[in-house]
């Protein structure tokens, strides 16, 4: 029996020796009792025994008493009453219950029905390859990953047709119509500034030819991919045939959202390299050459600017079926406020893509050097400056393997980069949840 004051183990007797309904002073705990036993052990603190005195056998039931209010033990302090019966103090739980931290059989834990104490809000429901919650940048590349992995027949069908005819395309321009007679003039030392700033205008030219061929293909693969990449957000698969049947009414209006874009980042270059230009017809290349470099520079940073804000127009209107005009608005509302975010996720996926497409492209590039009879120094072909078929065709399978692999990547991250958008803004998990049968998402905290 532990005799400290306040405190009463379960099974042991009462410490003060009465009944619970006995009237008697509250500091008669440390007197005998009238039959007191004579083979009861001497307590500390227990009062001299009278002889003859036997301890009484009829005992109230144990765990009944509690120490009266105000006692202290020893001259302590007074202590703190113990558990009422019934399990409404803190007790020990009894082996295999709930713990302090664990929510009570059949019901909801503490703070908001969390059910796990202080251990925060469950995890959000995950039907596909995303939580349904607002994303960090490493889901955004794991979800477009995921895609690429669990649904690789449709994904990479779609992004090695959309490979192919690019790399044909740019084969073509690269053989017949894009001319490199650049480099000879760049690496002339004798060459005038004005050679050199034809050069440079070739050069560009062909740089901008070629990264608006990609850049059709980017969007094309953002778009077909859009549906592949919206049903495995449910944990929904689709086939190329059906992702093709759901985006073929909004191509026509997705080439014309394409051109649009091309011509818009066209005339934003042409209109800052315009002045220099002009002062250079009229003054002299010298004079307009600085000026030309500096209209482009500011022209592509305004470029960079609104081509973030319209890079959610293409999942805007393949997904919500509206027209050009008015997913171009639906993207810009949906970065409003989020620029750089979206623009750091975005060159984050760009620089991914690119160093994937150079780590297969390298070696390819390389092969087709040894294959075109000249070794690293022929790269290009001797006649007229343009570009041998052996190297065009063995880089351009290159090409077209790295483009299978980072067009999903690319069109994977603006995909979910939108979904995510609507959730922080719209709420869209909801509409997520209710659509993959997820029931009371919003109540548990998943949102």
């Amino acid at each position: 029996m532990n005799d400290t004051p306040g405190w009463a183990s379960p099974g042991s007797a009462p410490s003060d020796g009465r009944e619970p309904d006995a009237p008697g002073p509250a500091g008669s705990a440390d007197r005998p009792g009238p039959e007191q036993s004579a083979d009861r052990p001497q307590q500390p603190g227990d009062a001299p025994r009278e002889p003859g005195v036997k301890w009484s056998k009829e005992q109230p039931p144990a765990g009944q008493w509690s120490a009266p209010a105000g006692h202290t033990g020893a001259g302590g302090p007074a202590q703190a009453p113990p558990p009422p019966p019934g399990g409404q103090g803190r007790v020990t739980p009894p082996p295999g219950g709930p713990g302090w931290g664990a929510p009570p059989p059949g019901g909801q834990g503490p703070y908001g029905g969390w059910g796990n104490g202080w251990g925060g809000p469950p995890p959000a429901a995950k039907p596909g390859v995303i939580p349904l919650r607002p994303l960090g940048i490493g889901e955004l590349l794991d979800g477009a990953v995921s895609t690429m992995r669990t649904y690789w027949r449709t994904v990479l069908g779609i992004s090695l047709t959309l490979a192919v005819l690019t790399e044909v395309v740019v084969v073509l321009l690269q053989r017949f119509v894009l001319k490199d007679s650049s480099a000879a003039v760049l690496d002339d030392p004798s060459a005038t500034l004005g050679e050199l700033t034809d050069a440079l205008g070739d050069l560009l030219l062909s740089s901008a030819v070629l990264y608006g061929i990609t850049l059709i293909g980017t969007v094309a693969a953002t778009a077909l991919l859009t549906t592949v990449t919206s049903r495995a957000t449910l944990g929904r698969s689709v086939t190329t045939s059906e992702a093709w049947r759901d985006a073929r009414p909004q191509i026509p209006r997705l080439f014309g959202l394409i051109i649009l874009l091309s011509l818009i980042a066209a005339g934003i270059i042409a209109a800052g390299a315009v002045p220099g230009v002009l002062l250079g017809l009229a003054a002299g290349p010298e004079v307009g050459f600085g000026l030309t470099l500096l209209g482009i520079a500011g022209a592509a940073v305004v470029g960079i600017w609104l081509m973030v804000r319209l890079s959610l127009a293409s999942p805007a209107l393949m997904l919500e079926k509206q027209g050009i005009t008015k997913a171009m608005r639906r993207s810009s509302r949906l970065v409003r406020g989020s620029w750089w975010r979206v623009c750091g996720i975005q060159a984050l996926a760009a620089i991914i893509a690119y160093v994937v497409a150079a780590i297969v492209v390298i070696p390819f590039t390389f092969l087709a050097s040894a294959f075109s009879g000249d070794g690293v120094t022929g790269l290009l072909d001797a006649s007229g400056g343009n570009f041998g078929w052996t190297f065009l065709i063995i880089s351009g399978i290159g090409s077209v393997i790295g483009s299978t692999i980072t067009f999903p990547i690319t069109a994977g991250v603006t995909v979910l980069l939108y979904i995510d958008q609507r959730i922080r803004r719209e709420a869209l998990d909801l509409e997520l949840a209710r659509a993959a049968g997820i029931q009371d998402h919003g109540a548990t905290g998943g949102s």
